[in-house]
């Protein structure tokens, strides 16, 4: 009955056919080359670029239980040859019992074209390509053919920026070829496949497309579970175990290509790993957390709440309250972002940790909030919002703790990055609980000092001198706000970041008034309340809503790109990659430490070693996904290539020059 549902779509088509064609085809495809002036001797890469019309699809290399693959007919120039296309990775589509493998949205397959060596520069290079391939909606199947035509011209091989972005897009959407091979046992009509894949790699929407026919149902549903370093797949066999290859989805678009052969497939062992797992990501989100206290946005915030216990003569009850509300509102903050970046990221977006920073308009706010707090510190004025971090209570200890928090996302530091990283594979209340064991890393010092006694004891008297130490904490608050300002200009132009000045001037003046205004014993007012509230909403809006592209330094090496990296390797170059942003501390502490240094760059160029940097400032999603697959969750990541070796080093997140040069 599958194949008569088939046949009836199909017979339906033919009779539209001629109609369909004669007004237009439901699959538009063009061809496009990565470079249209590709030198003599030298493969250019096309792209077969396919975009099928609302309601239609075109089908994959397996189509499935139906349908058939487009056939491709090329003529090429004298001694010009194309390899057999790359297909992206297609999407289920299951009608009437019978699964399709097929591609509801624009797709490109590609291919390799090898253009002849001695060639003179200007010679003509005609490609045609004669296609025939079906098209269908739910209830009908219109089979259809194109001649398209491609005019190159030999020439120096270059390639337009636009063009290359477009075909970097289009590669990663290509299936990566996995090394290791998968192994497939097939037991009362059950086969169970067992793919090795690392349990720290990102994962969503698994699913396996066979590529050949005969070994497994197609229409069967699969079952795809986590068994440590492999993936466990259990679907219906419809045939005798057997040799096959297919390709694995491991998240939107993406997918690896797997061989898969006859073997045994061992028990599961147990659902146990991820528990492990999740223990080692805690402990080491508690040690990042516990780090990020001497980060210099924190510090100040810190050192005056631990001060305000001794000034305050707090009780050992009125103590461990102010010590729970600081924790509370760490954790709330942390646990908050966690369950948004998890929640974005269901939803297809690829954020990772401090992802708000990628947008000026945040940036913005902290530069006003940084302004704010060290124009308090530095005893301009007195203003209920920053004065929190010197009132007793639950209530404030609450909100000088999500404070702490939310300015404390731009940094990152040892055992963070992994742990934040294997947070987004694990389960959701797992990744919460790391989310969680962050924020009580970064509230664990003043959590003791409100439970030890002992430790409060140690802290020095009050007296005068605090006033003088208050001053003092402005300094690292003033170096915070310089340096969002300059990340502002990275990410929003010399134009956002004036406007960020501008706003940050105009709020200055209105505390400094507001301040005046206190000495003489008169409120703030709400006008001047009002006055910020004003400022800030301007801010958000003046500053460009789009970040600008950041201009990626390339004093110690080359921007990033998947292609250029597997170039070098493939020449066997050694290759140490970094994957930075400007509003990470850590790693621009990293690049003047270590790497930006006469011992690295000396060593580097004797070894010619090869330096690729990704810039992740606004957030590109394609350097978003490599970062996710090596097991982290944002910026610094540090990767050396060994020649010959099939897996990156991954670095520490603090980097020393010696490290580097030991490479």
């Amino acid at each position: 009955m599958r194949r008569v549902c088939f046949a009836l779509m199909m017979l339906a088509g033919l009779l539209v056919a001629p109609v369909a064609t004669a007004q237009t085809r439901h699959l538009a495809i063009r061809l496009v080359a990565e470079s249209e002036q590709p030198r003599a001797g030298s493969d250019v890469t096309i792209a077969l670029d396919t975009r099928p019309d609302a309601g239609w699809h075109g089908y994959w290399e397996n189509p499935g239980d139906a349908g058939f693959p487009a056939k491709l007919g090329w003529t090429l120039p004298k001694g010009a040859t194309v390899t057999a296309p790359l297909y992206p990775v297609p999407q289920t589509l299951l009608i009437a019992g019978l699964m399709n493998y097929v591609f509801e949205r624009p797709y490109a397959p590609l291919v390799t074209l090898h253009v002849p060596a001695g060639l003179a520069a200007g010679t003509a290079l005609p490609v045609r390509l004669h296609t025939d391939y079906l098209v269908c909606t739910t209830t009908l199947c219109v089979p259809e053919s194109a001649d398209l035509t491609l005019d190159l011209t030999v020439g120096d091989g270059a390639v337009e920026p636009e063009r290359h972005a477009k075909f970097d897009a289009w590669r990663r959407a290509i299936p990566k070829p996995l090394d290791a091979p998968a192994t497939i046992a097939v037991k009362d009509a059950a086969a169970r496949i067992a793919v090795p894949y690392p349990a720290s790699a990102p994962l969503a929407d698994a699913y396996f497309f066979p590529l050949s026919a005969g070994v497994v149902d197609y229409a069967a549903p699969q079952t795809v579970t986590r068994d440590g370093d492999r993936l466990l797949i259990a679907t219906k066999a419809s045939g005798k175990a057997a040799a096959l290859e297919g390709v694995l989805r491991i998240g939107r678009d993406q997918g690896l290509r797997v061989k898969v052969v006859p073997g045994v497939v061992a028990d599961s062992a147990g659902g146990g790993g991820w528990l492990k797992a999740a223990a080692i990501a805690f402990a080491g989100a508690l040690l990042g957390g516990l780090i990020l206290n001497i980060m210099p946005c924190v510090f100040p915030i810190l050192s005056l709440k631990a001060l305000a216990l001794t000034r305050n003569h707090a009780d050992e009850a009125a103590a461990r309250r102010e010590a729970l509300g600081y924790t509370a509102g760490v954790v709330a903050v942390c646990l908050a972002l966690g369950a948004l970046i998890l929640g974005l990221r269901a939803g297809g977006s690829t954020v990772g940790w401090a992802f708000q920073l990628q947008d000026p308009r945040v940036v913005v706010l902290l530069l006003l909030l940084s302004v704010g707090i060290a124009l308090n510190l530095s005893g301009v004025f007195e203003f209920a919002t920053p004065r929190f971090v010197n009132r007793s209570g639950a209530g404030g200890a609450f909100m000088t703790g999500a404070l702490a928090a939310f300015i404390a996302t731009p940094c990152s530091g040892p055992f963070m990055g992994a742990a934040l990283g294997a947070a987004l594979v694990l389960p959701w209340p797992a990744a919460l609980a790391v989310f969680a064991g962050l924020g009580i890393g970064l509230a664990l010092p003043f959590l003791l000092l409100g439970f030890v006694p002992a430790l409060r004891a140690r802290l020095p008297k009050p007296g005068g001198w605090m006033e003088t130490f208050r001053r003092i904490l402005s300094v690292p608050m003033w170096l915070t706000a310089l340096a969002l300002a300059w990340v502002l200009g990275r990410q929003a132009g010399v134009d956002g970041m004036t406007a960020g000045l501008g706003a940050a001037l105009f709020a200055a003046i209105v505390l400094w008034v507001g301040g005046r205004r206190q000495m003489r014993g008169i409120g703030f007012g709400v006008a001047g309340i009002g006055a910020l509230l004003a400022t800030a909403c301007v801010a958000t809006v003046i500053v460009p809503r789009k970040p600008a592209q950041a201009a990626i330094s390339t004093a110690s090496g080359e921007p990033f790109s998947e292609v250029r990296l597997a170039a070098l390797r493939a020449e066997g170059r050694p290759v140490f990659a970094y994957f930075t942003a400007d509003w990470c501390l850590t790693c621009k502490v990293n690049e003047k430490v270590a790497i930006d240094t006469e011992e690295t760059r000396a060593a580097f160029a004797k070894e010619k070693v090869a330096v690729l940097v990704g810039d992740w400032t606004d957030g590109d999603p394609a350097l978003g996904r490599f970062i996710e697959a090596h097991n982290r969750a944002g910026v610094p990541l540090y990767l050396y290539y060994a020649p010959g070796a099939t897996e990156p080093r991954v670095l520490p997140q603090v980097l020393t020059p010696g490290m580097l040069a030991s490479l």
